[in-house]
């Protein structure tokens, strides 16, 4: 499906550090790997855009998050340990025992997040989870005058990189949330650049998606769109426990789902599925698990105002976890459905939903 080029660049993307508000060095692979097709710039915040066809009136915007959930040192004990707190939506039943980097002005610093043995705890203490304040980071400094030579107060932290192929298809990684959406939105863009467009197109890395869609906020106030596409991961329902019935029927490499919720236009919804249909580009349904909110696409759509929206999520198993799951086949998907719909535009669309 991809070539050499494109999955290098998945695997650079996937081993980068970049927890949220610190996603410079995602941002620097993200834009290295677009500068030679489209114009790129990145803001402020750490956005990168990147763009097509800037002189057309109707502008369409793309949007992948490449920060990632992670951590930040609050403080660090006599005994050389170092204590921190969540930077995004952290599952603590994932910690402990995991492996880190701290991310220092000098480098990353290799750690383990360690915890009391099984042996030492109580009845109690062994039916619950831990909350991350009974657990540190151990760099393996013996004193606190040795760790402060190593690390600071405040650095963040990410899991250990971790990209591996399991098979031609799938996929795991720390930080697959929502890096393969960043990758989604460099491909159609490289992609694009080949095409004939009618419409400027804005290809956007948006950062602190996990804490509160702060970039895409910043950036969809900066491009004022008409039309957004926001690419997300979503929950892959294939997988034991997880009731169908509630989340739907989503299963990794049958297409990314299409959400039917708030956050999406009908005219749009209508356009891309006729679109995948005619292209004979595989897709699932899903009725996202709430009415709005949760990426970057409910921002998008409140810019200006008002923008004509859709959420592409790409089917993803173990979320907020060290191993998180994709399939490149929905990604190829979803790269081609974005193509040929934004290709097909003629900047003449309306997307006002009554008839």
């Amino acid at each position: 499906m991809f070539n050499k080029t494109s999955m290098k660049f998945l695997e650079q993307l996937m081993r980068s550090a970049s927890p949220t508000g610190y996603e410079s060095e995602a941002a620097v692979i993200f834009r290295d790997y677009l500068k030679e097709h489209c114009e790129v710039k990145c803001d402020v915040m750490g956005n990168t855009i990147a763009v097509l066809n800037p002189d057309a009136p109707v502008r369409v915007m793309l949007a992948g998050h490449y920060d990632e959930i992670g951590f930040q040192i609050v403080y660090i004990s006599d005994e050389g340990l170092l204590y921190f707190r969540a930077n995004g939506g952290i599952d603590k039943l994932n910690v402990p025992s995991s492996e880190v980097d701290i991310l220092t002005a000098n480098g990353r610093i290799p750690g383990v997040i360690g915890k009391k043995p099984i042996h030492l705890l109580t009845p109690a203490e062994r039916e619950k989870a831990l909350d991350l304040k009974d657990m540190w980071i151990d760099i393996g400094a013996a004193s606190r005058k040795e760790a402060e030579k190593l690390v600071s107060v405040g650095d963040p932290v990410v899991m250990r990189e971790n990209f591996r192929m399991l098979n031609k298809n799938r996929f795991i990684s720390k930080g697959t949330d929502d890096k393969i959406g960043a990758f989604i939105v460099a491909e159609t863009m490289r992609r694009l650049a080949k095409r004939k467009l009618n419409v400027a197109v804005y290809g956007v890395g948006t950062v602190q998606e996990e804490v509160g869609l702060r970039g895409a906020t910043a950036g969809s106030f900066a491009i004022d769109p008409h039309i957004g596409f926001g690419i997300d991961v979503g929950f892959a329902t294939d997988l034991p426990d997880i009731p169908k019935k509630q989340y739907g029927d989503i299963t990794l490499g049958k297409g990314p789902a299409l959400s039917h919720s708030c956050d999406n236009n009908i005219v749009l919804g209508r356009i891309i599925r006729k679109t995948a249909r005619e292209h004979k580009i595989p897709y699932q349904e899903s009725v996202a698990h709430r009415a709005t909110g949760g990426t970057d696409t409910a921002a998008i759509q409140l810019a200006g105002g008002g923008t004509a929206t859709a959420l592409f999520s790409i089917p993803n198993r173990y979320m907020h976890s060290q191993v998180e799951m994709c399939d490149l086949r929905d990604a190829e998907a979803a790269i081609d459905l974005l193509t040929e719909t934004i290709a097909s535009f003629s900047g003449q669309e309306s997307f006002i939903p009554v008839e």
